[in-house]
C-alpha cells in the first residue's frame, strides 16, 4: 500500500511564539478522522493544547474536515481530541504551565511510517511585538544577503 506524505503546518507558531521544548505526541482519533487526515483535510493553525482536571494533555480547536464518504457516523470538525505522551513528559509540561506561564502549541501534524497520525508540539513562550518586528528584520536582512551573494558570485 503506497501511502502519500501527509504534513500539516501551523505556519503562525514560529513567528507568534518563542518555541523552547519540542515533543511528538500521539492522537486519539476515530475512524472518519484518520481518513479526512490522510486526505490532508486538518487544520491546526488556530489550535492550542491545555490540560483536564485529570492531567490529560488534549488539543483543542484543531479542525479536521468531515470526511466526504462517510455516513450519519462522521465525527465532528472541532472536537477535543487527547494527546498521548509519556507521563513524565506530561508532569513536566504540566508543570511549566502552570508555573511560568507558558503555553503548548502544535508545529505540525504528520503520518509516521507506520501510518499513525502524530503532532509535534511545543512549550512555547509568546513574543512581543517589538520581538516580533526584530524576526521580520532578520528575516528581510538573511534574504537581502542572500541576494547580494548571489549576485556576486555571478
Amino acid at each position: 500500500m503506497q501511502q502519500q506524505k501527509v504534513n500539516i503546518k501551523n505556519k503562525k507558531a514560529r513567528f507568534e511564539y518563542e518555541l523552547l521544548d519540542k515533543y511528538t505526541a500521539g492522537i486519539v482519533l476515530s475512524g472518519t478522522e484518520i481518513k479526512s487526515i490522510r486526505q490532508s483535510k486538518a487544520s491546526i493553525s488556530e489550535s492550542f493544547c491545555e490540560f483536564n482536571d485529570n492531567g490529560e494533555l488534549f488539543i483543542i480547536n484543531m479542525q479536521i474536515d468531515e470526511y466526504s464518504h462517510a455516513s450519519h457516523y462522521n465525527h465532528k470538525p472541532k472536537a477535543e481530541r487527547k494527546l498521548l505522551l509519556n507521563k513524565r513528559e506530561l508532569k513536566k509540561l504540566q508543570k511549566e504551565v502552570n508555573t511560568s506561564g507558558l503555553t503548548i502549541i502544535p508545529l505540525n501534524l504528520f503520518l509516521n511510517d507506520r501510518g499513525l497520525a502524530k503532532l509535534n508540539v511545543a512549550l512555547a513562550k509568546g513574543k512581543k511585538l517589538y520581538d516580533k518586528r526584530e524576526t521580520i528584520k532578520d528575516r528581510d536582512n538573511k534574504r537581502d544577503l542572500a541576494r547580494i551573494k548571489k549576485n556576486f558570485n555571478n
